[in-house]
């Protein structure tokens, strides 16, 4: 095994997913090259089972790089908002907004493929071995295995676009006490592009349209997922109905899978010259969607800073600052919902209904909330 000089590049993206991607090609437009790291084989995106909800905002955004899936993408042109065994229901629509859709629901693997479609093949080393990260006031430097050979890079700017961190000092873990159980199932009669948010006592219940079927989000204590995992497919759809109801039926569940749910804040998006994006700087519950678009719109600041301003402690400065409001505004925002509507406290369900039916009735305050769901920060005020 050989070992190679040193590489210099001006910014260094550890993690290839698509808020990685949207940053490289971001700051590609702009005429400012960057190098790609990741530590999956290419494969591993094909294989990822979950289906992202992107606002209407994010697709602006991507189909400024070019990379918008248009074909892959299903349309949600309604939102229908409503607890179980309580009153009180909110509607979003799009017409509203004068919209083509309020959002949209894409499998990861489609929005990884389109992302990649215009990538120059030799702006990403994949299958790396990140051996050590050492950085300074000046930039960074990363040891690394790739393709039989030790390959030494330094930067003058490191971005972690990576993905929820592990175990980290300067990240606050929140546990919710949740896992979410997500598959695909088939409705009757079909979804006319509605995706439903349905509050449960054990966690919120999302329906995504996705092509003919819906994806679902099944969140629910850990016991209960469990239990629910271990469920053949018609005892599976039956706890399934029972959650949401009898506005339509279900049938054909795919594979399931879960993980747990945390929020999970990292004190300070910058560090010298690092910086984190996306689900390494935040994870949010996934309830409303908001933590995929949260990450492309810091992917799309931070290019946008970087064309503009250069590379500099002070430019990164500027970019945690312009991320304040958006990044805690959204955790506040989906940490409030998960803690007020998942509990079977009488008094609060009162409350809950009460909020859902003044949001239904008051036009002011259903737009207020959904025009940030959609374009988050920069539909202030």
């Amino acid at each position: 095994m050989t070992e190679a000089a040193v590489e210099n590049v001006d910014i260094l993206i550890i993690g290839a997913g698509p808020v990685g991607l949207t940053l490289h090609l971001a700051l590609a437009a702009g005429g400012q090259t960057s190098l790609l790291l990741d530590r999956r084989p290419p494969p591993a995106l094909q294989a990822d089972p979950r289906a992202l909800a992107l606002s209407h905002g994010a697709r602006e955004l991507l189909e400024q790089i070019n990379s918008w899936p248009r074909r892959a993408a299903t349309p949600i042109e309604t939102i229908h908002v409503s607890q179980k065994d309580g009153f009180g229901r909110t509607l979003i629509d799009r017409t509203d907004y004068r919209l083509p859709a309020l959002g949209y629901v894409v499998r990861y693997r489609d929005l990884a493929a389109a992302l990649a479609t215009p990538l120059n093949p030799d702006c990403l080393l994949a299958e790396a071995d990140i051996i050590d990260i050492h950085a300074d006031d000046d930039g960074a430097t990363v040891s690394l295995r790739y393709a039989g050979q030790l390959r030494t890079i330094r930067c003058k700017l490191l971005v972690h676009a990576e993905g929820t961190p592990g175990d980290d000092p300067a990240v606050s873990v929140s546990d919710y006490g949740q896992h979410a159980v997500i598959c695909e199932v088939t409705p009757t009669p079909g979804h006319n592009q509605r995706a439903w948010e349905r509050f449960t006592p054990d966690g919120p219940l999302a329906l995504l349209p996705l092509g003919d079927e819906y994806s679902v989000v099944f969140t629910l204590p850990p016991a209960r997922a469990d239990a629910v995992m271990a469920l053949d497919d018609d005892a599976f759809l039956a706890a399934l109905q029972g959650q949401f109801g009898r506005r339509m039926r279900f049938s054909k569940p795919g594979k399931r899978s879960r993980f747990p749910l945390a929020l999970r804040m990292r004190d300070t998006l910058v560090k010298g010259r690092e910086v984190w994006i996306g689900n390494a700087a935040q994870t949010l519950h996934p309830v409303s969607g908001q933590g995929f678009n949260l990450g492309l719109r810091d992917a799309w600041q931070l290019a946008d800073i970087l064309l503009n301003q250069g590379i500099a402690a002070g430019t990164l400065a500027g970019y945690a600052a312009s991320r304040r409001v958006d990044r805690w505004g959204g955790a506040f925002f989906t940490d409030q919902i998960v803690k007020l509507f998942s509990n079977d406290s009488a008094p609060l369900k009162f409350a809950r209904g009460l909020g859902l039916l003044g949001l239904d009735l008051c036009p002011a305050a259903r737009h207020f909330v959904a025009k940030r769901m959609i374009w988050g920060a920069r539909a202030w005020p």
